[in-house]
């Protein structure tokens, strides 16, 4: 009797060691971003986010990150590697590949918003409604968007939309590339990491980028002229594998929850605003020109990419997206509605 209670005892205590254990294994995950690792998306949003979900599952999560150069930090594959499970999680650029999220590359629409907060807010609030059908196979962390990007050239000033005429212009998304097209220019699809061998190069007169990216990528050294003419926007998405996701113990997911969503999309727009300030700062030390649009200058822009703008819409609508319109004038609300908070 007492061997058995002794043995009894010794398979309670194996299972339990065994429970505790497994409890406390570390759980490692792999996030890839496009971006370099010493882009201020990574220091700031990014590595926060990682710390502060080790912190809080007690360094039971271990997140390495795969930036720009390494295996997983290719730019074209961060949703194919995320929703295959290559990585857990990926930081991309919803408009590469070009086409793939068609609802959510609405807000690139030229000159609908100003500043990183309304776009990233407008997104997280289309998000349920409009945009969810697109990110099947992943949990959404957060959608964001940058502040409204300029123009900037290297040889030429471009002050008008004349100005624009035979330059070859880098370009983020399809959106941006018709913008362009549609003011004259000839547009280039080039990651963002690869421009500032192209600008040195001569092989594109200029690229379309928010301040932020022209201090990040170092822009302001091949560059010379910059137009503030607030004129698109690029939206990005922040996700995990699903069935990761769902693997988690109910502990882990609950603080990834908490960290995420709201939460994080509330933190993007003034942190972008602290990022622009650098670029700003590198182009007034370089001694190169900069001309701003007028709010009436800016008004004429909008009117004659009006065609464009229609032309888009119908092309999408052509490949499924039907409530195209729907989702344009619901995005012009919401923008609308934070931007005059």
């Amino acid at each position: 009797m007492i061997k058995k209670l002794a043995l009894g005892a010794a398979v309670i205590a194996a299972c339990t060691f065994t429970a505790q254990t497994w409890a406390a294994k570390t759980i490692e995950l792999k996030l890839s971003t496009f971006l370099p690792a010493s882009h201020p998306t990574q220091k700031d949003f990014i590595e926060p986010w990682i710390e502060e979900l080790e912190k809080r599952t007690n360094g039971q999560v271990k997140v390495k990150i795969f930036p720009a150069g390494s295996s997983f930090g290719h730019v074209a594959k961060q949703m194919d590697q995320v929703r295959a499970g290559v990585v857990d999680i990926a930081h991309g650029l919803t408009g590469i590949p070009r086409g793939r999220l068609p609802r959510t590359a609405i807000i690139d629409m030229p000159f609908l918003v100003r500043s990183s907060e309304a776009a990233s807010q407008t997104l997280w609030k289309l998000y349920p409604d409009y945009l969810k059908q697109e990110y099947k196979g992943v949990k959404m962390l957060a959608l964001h968007a940058h502040n409204a990007g300029q123009i900037h050239t290297r040889t030429k000033k471009v002050e008008s939309m004349a100005d624009m005429k035979g330059l070859r212009m880098r370009a983020p998304s399809v959106a941006v590339s018709m913008m362009l097209e549609q003011l004259g220019a000839s547009p280039v699809g080039m990651p963002p990491t690869q421009v500032y061998e192209n600008l040195e190069k001569g092989v594109i007169d200029g690229t379309v980028f928010p301040w932020e990216a022209v201090y990040g990528f170092k822009l302001f050294e091949p560059l010379g002229y910059h137009l503030d003419a607030d004129a698109y926007t690029t939206s990005f998405f922040f996700v995990m594998n699903e069935r990761k996701y769902r693997s988690l113990p109910e502990d882990v997911r609950k603080v990834i929850d908490e960290l995420s969503g709201q939460a994080l999309v509330d933190q993007i727009g003034p942190l972008w605003d602290e990022w622009d300030e650098p670029g700003k700062q590198a182009i007034a030390d370089k001694g190169n020109t900069v001309t701003k649009l007028s709010p009436e200058q800016r008004a004429e822009w909008r009117k004659a990419l009006a065609p464009m703008i229609d032309k888009y819409l119908s092309s999408i609508e052509d490949k499924g997206v039907k409530n195209a319109r729907e989702i344009y004038q619901k995005a012009q609300e919401y923008v609308a509605e934070f931007e005059a908070k």
